[in-house]
C-alpha cells in the first residue's frame, strides 16, 4: 500500500480529498495532513510519503516552496498540485519541479482518479525494476567474489566476509567447477545453466571473465561429481531442444584453496572440444591423459614447438612441422585419421602455449572452421600447410604484441585525461578511421573493447582517488569520466565487488 500526504490551508479541502475517494480501494492509505507547507515539511521528515497532494496559495510556506524542499528528502516524491487559480507561472514553476499534474478546484475527481492510477503504475514498476536491479547487483557481486576466488586473488578472510554477506556456503569438503558452452544461444544456455543449479542446490552460479557460465559444485563425495554433470546435461537438452551443449569439468578438489585448480582444468578441458567436437562432457583428467598417451605414440615433442613459439621462430618452426609430419606419415601403421589428429593436437598446444605466454585466452588461433579445414585437406601438404598458417599467426601474435601508434596515442589519451568524454566515434573522426575498425584493432591490441578497457582504467583511478579524505565520491566520479552516479556505483561494483562508499570506508578504517 503507498502512502499518500495531503496539505492544504483549508480543513475543508482536507476533509473533503480524505471523503471524496475510497483511497483503501487504490491500495493507497493517507498517512498524514497539515495546512501549511512548514507543518507539512517537518511531518514529511518524520513519516514515509509516496504520494504528496498540496495546494499552492499557503501561509508560512507555500506549495512550490514545499516541494523544492520535500523533494531533498524524498527525491522520488510523486506530487499533484491543487490550486483556485489558473495561473500559467504557476502551472510552469509545477513542471520544472516534475510535478504529476496541475488541477484546478474544485476538483475533478474523475481526474484525481486518473492521476492517482498512473502515479501507481510508476511506483509499481519502479518497485519491479528495483528488485530487478537488487538481482543484477547480487548477481554482479557473486561473480566478482567468484571470480576472485577462483583466480587466487582473495584472502580467505575477505572470501569468507563476502560470501556470508551473500548467503555462500564455502564449508564443503569437496568442490568441483563445471562451465558449460552452446553453439548458438549462448546466453539462454547461461540463463538456464544458472536456474538449475540454483532451483536444485547444485552449487553456486557464476559467469567467468570471458563470459562463459559455471557452477562451482559441492559433490557429497568425488564420484559424485560426473554423475550430477551428466544429470545437468540431460536437463539442458530438455529445456534447450536442438542446442549442441558441452560441460566441462575440472577434478574434484578438496578445501576451497584449491577450487582455482578445479577451475583452471575446466577451462583446459573446454579447448579440447576443438579435438573432440562430439563430446559433451569433456573431462580434464582424462583428456589431459589421453594427450599425454598421443604424445608418446606420435612422437610429436610439445617442447621443441614452445620454445620455437617463445624464440618467434616461424621458419625454424615450419621446418618442424614438415619434418615431423614427414617421419609421421611413413610410420608403420599411420592412417589419415591419426595424421588429423595429431595435427589438429599441435594446434591446440600452439593455443594452450600462446595463451600461457600472453597471459590471456588466445581466441583468434583458432577459428570455428580450422578442424573443419584440417579434417578436409586432401593432401598431406595440404594438411601441414594449414598447421604452418597457424603456427605463423601464433607467432605474429606475439611479434606484433607492440601496439600500434594510433592505439599508443589512444591508450595515452585514456591515462592522462580519462575524465573526458571518450567513445570510439569521437577517436574514430580525431585518427580518420571507422569506428567499426578502430574498435577491432583496439581489441585485438589490448585484449579488451574499447569500453571494458576505459571503465576498467576510470574504475581503478577511482580507486586510488578514493584514499584522499578531502575528496567526497561525486567528486572522484566526475574526476574520472562518470556524470551519472548510478552508472558510476554499477561499474564500480561490478569491477571491485562493493560500492564506492564501502570501499573509501574500508580504505579509510
Amino acid at each position: 500500500m503507498y502512502e499518500v500526504f495531503l496539505t492544504d490551508d483549508e480543513p475543508f479541502i482536507l476533509e473533503g480529498l480524505r471523503d471524496a475517494l475510497d483511497w483503501s480501494s487504490f491500495e493507497l492509505e493517507i498517512v498524514g495532513t497539515a495546512e501549511n507547507g512548514r507543518s507539512a515539511l517537518e511531518k514529511l521528515r518524520e513519516m514515509r510519503a509516496d504520494i504528496l497532494i498540496t495546494d499552492i496559495s499557503m501561509p508560512v510556506m507555500n506549495g512550490l516552496e514545499l516541494i523544492r524542499e520535500a523533494r531533498s528528502i524524498y527525491r522520488d516524491l510523486h506530487v499533484i498540485i491543487l490550486s483556485g487559480f489558473n495561473d500559467f507561472d504557476y502551472l510552469k514553476q509545477g513542471m520544472r519541479l516534475g510535478i504529476e499534474n496541475y488541477l484546478l478546484k474544485p476538483i475533478n475527481l474523475h481526474e484525481l482518479k486518473a492521476t492517482l492510477e498512473g502515479i501507481i503504475e510508476k511506483l509499481d514498476s519502479r518497485i519491479k525494476g528495483s528488485q530487478d536491479w537488487l538481482q543484477e547487483d547480487i548477481g554482479v557481486l557473486r561473480d566478482n567474489i567468484v571470480n576472485r576466488w577462483l583466480r587466487g586473488e582473495i584472502g580467505p578472510g575477505e572470501l569468507h566476509e563476502r560470501a556470508e554477506m551473500l548467503g555462500l556456503d564455502l564449508d564443503k569438503e569437496w568442490i568441483q567447477v563445471a562451465l558449460g558452452e552452446g553453439s548458438f544461444h549462448k546466453e539462454d544456455l547461461r540463463l538456464e545453466l544458472h536456474r538449475l543449479a540454483e532451483r536444485d542446490g547444485l552449487g553456486i552460479p557464476f559467469t567467468d571473465r570471458d563470459g562463459t557460465a559455471g557452477v562451482v559444485m559441492f559433490p557429497e563425495h568425488p564420484e559424485q561429481g560426473e554423475k550430477i554433470v551428466r544429470e545437468l546435461l540431460d536437463l539442458l537438452h530438455s529445456a534447450l531442444p536442438g542446442e549442441d551443449i558441452r560441460i566441462s569439468i575440472g577434478d574434484v578438489v578438496s578445501g576451497e584453496e584449491q577450487a582455482g585448480h578445479s577451475y583452471e582444468q575446466a577451462k583446459k578441458a573446454m579447448e579440447f572440444a576443438f579435438i573432440h567436437p562430439k563430446l559433451e562432457l569433456l573431462e580434464y583428467v582424462s583428456l589431459a591423459n589421453h594427450l599425454l598417451s598421443a604424445d608418446k605414440s606420435l612422437s610429436l615433442d610439445w617442447s621443441d614447438y614452445a620454445k620455437l613459439l617463445a624464440a618467434k621462430e616461424t621458419d625454424r618452426m615450419h621446418a618442424k612441422i614438415d619434418e615431423d609430419f614427414a617421419r609421421l606419415a611413413e610410420a608403420p601403421g599411420m592412417t589419415p585419421s591419426r595424421l588429423q589428429n595429431a595435427a589438429l593436437e599441435l594446434i591446440l598446444h600452439l593455443k594452450l602455449e600462446l595463451g600461457a605466454i600472453k597471459k590471456t585466452t588466445e581466441t583468434e588461433l583458432i577459428r570455428e572452421d580450422t578442424a573443419r579445414r584440417v579434417m578436409g585437406a586432401e593432401t598431406l601438404g595440404a594438411m601441414t600447410a594449414i598447421v604452418k598458417e597457424i603456427g605463423e599467426i601464433a607467432v605474429d601474435s606475439l611479434v606484433s604484441d607492440t601496439k600500434s601508434p594510433v592505439i599508443g596515442q589512444i591508450l595515452a589519451k585514456i591515462h592522462e585525461n580519462c575524465a573526458e568524454e571518450l567513445s570510439l566515434k569521437s577517436l574514430s573522426a580525431k585518427y580518420n578511421i571507422h569506428p567499426v575498425y578502430l574498435g577491432r584493432l583496439f581489441q585485438k591490441e589490448t585484449g579488451d573493447s574499447f569500453s571494458e578497457y576505459l571503465n576498467r582504467f576510470r574504475i581503478e583511478r577511482a580507486k586510488e582517488l578514493l584514499g584522499n579524505p578531502a575528496l567526497k565520491v561525486n567528486e572522484i566520479a566526475r574526476m574520472v569520466g562518470y556524470w551519472e552516479m548510478g552508472y558510476f556505483y554499477k561499474q564500480f561494483k561490478k569491477h571491485v565487488g562493493v560500492s564506492p562508499t564501502e570501499y573509501k570506508s574500508l580504505l579509510q578504517a
